[in-house]
């Protein structure tokens, strides 16, 4: 189990464009992962961490950005309740891939605003 409060201090010490870059790596990275059932696990866990990364750092950008990072989390917490169902359909499976680099992009967009304005 993952010790959330040491995370959130080590989480929380950088900038939010960081915070950002750091959000869009656990994406693609929960992207990769679910292509394979056998991962289902890690898989929740790191939805689980990510969804800890939007709450810390909703609060820190704007409002516009905040309420992507929520819509964000409503569509991870959806999926995480039937992630098992959704990874052994390939049909599911691929839409949910797409909406992930979909999230991902957007993510990472947000934090290369952050850093030029």
């Amino acid at each position: 189990m993952t010790n959330f409060t040491a995370l959130q201090a080590t989480f929380t010490k950088y900038d939010v464009s960081t915070r950002l870059q750091n959000l869009n790596n656990h994406l693609k990275q929960i992207q990769s992962l679910s292509q394979d059932s056998t991962n289902n696990e890690t898989v929740e866990s790191l939805i689980r961490e990510t969804m800890y990364f939007i709450e810390w750092i909703s609060p820190y950008v704007e409002f516009d950005h905040a309420f992507e990072l929520v819509n964000l989390g409503r569509f991870l917490t959806r999926w995480l309740f039937s992630l098992e169902e959704t990874c052994n359909n390939a049909t599911s499976k691929s839409r949910v891939n797409q909406e992930l680099s979909t999230w991902a992009e957007s993510v990472s967009k947000m934090s290369q605003l952050l850093v030029v304005g």
